[in-house]
């Protein structure tokens, strides 16, 4: 019998391994990334294990992208940009994430930029501003 191990998102969702949340709600987390292309970029996760976003019901789906759209209004706020990108990759974890950051330009879209070792300060900052941010939105 094949036993499936929980995700990195999981564990980070179930605070097994630590996470600097901005958003949280019965179905949604959201969550700085480790490896941010851009300073604040934000993972907006279901809280359900779902690979591939083309399997989820379409309802979940809305709510994840409405959920999306609120941290991308957040980001723009708190980071003083007009855009905020999105991208759905889906290769790295094999759980539904859409990727939310500030945007500058089309390079800010670029997995090959990512800053892999960020500081936990600039990160702790990220957090609280978009938190801020959210805050002055809803």
């Amino acid at each position: 019998m094949l036993v499936r191990m929980a995700t990195v998102f999981t564990k980070i969702i179930n605070g097994e391994l630590p996470g600097r949340f901005v958003y949280e709600d019965d179905d949604i987390v959201a969550f700085l990334t480790i490896a941010p292309m851009t300073h604040g970029h934000t993972l907006v996760v279901p809280r359900a294990e779902i690979d591939q976003w083309q399997d989820i019901e379409p309802a979940v789906f809305g709510r994840i992208m409405e959920v999306s759209q609120l941290i991308g209004k957040a980001v723009c706020r708190a980071f003083g940009v007009e855009r905020a990108g999105v991208i759905i990759a889906g290769l790295e974890v094999p759980h539904l994430h859409v990727h939310v950051f500030p945007a500058r330009n089309l390079s800010d879209f670029g997995f090959a930029n990512v800053d892999n070792n960020p500081s936990p300060e600039s990160l702790d900052e990220a957090q609280a501003k978009i938190k801020e941010a959210l805050a002055q939105l809803t």
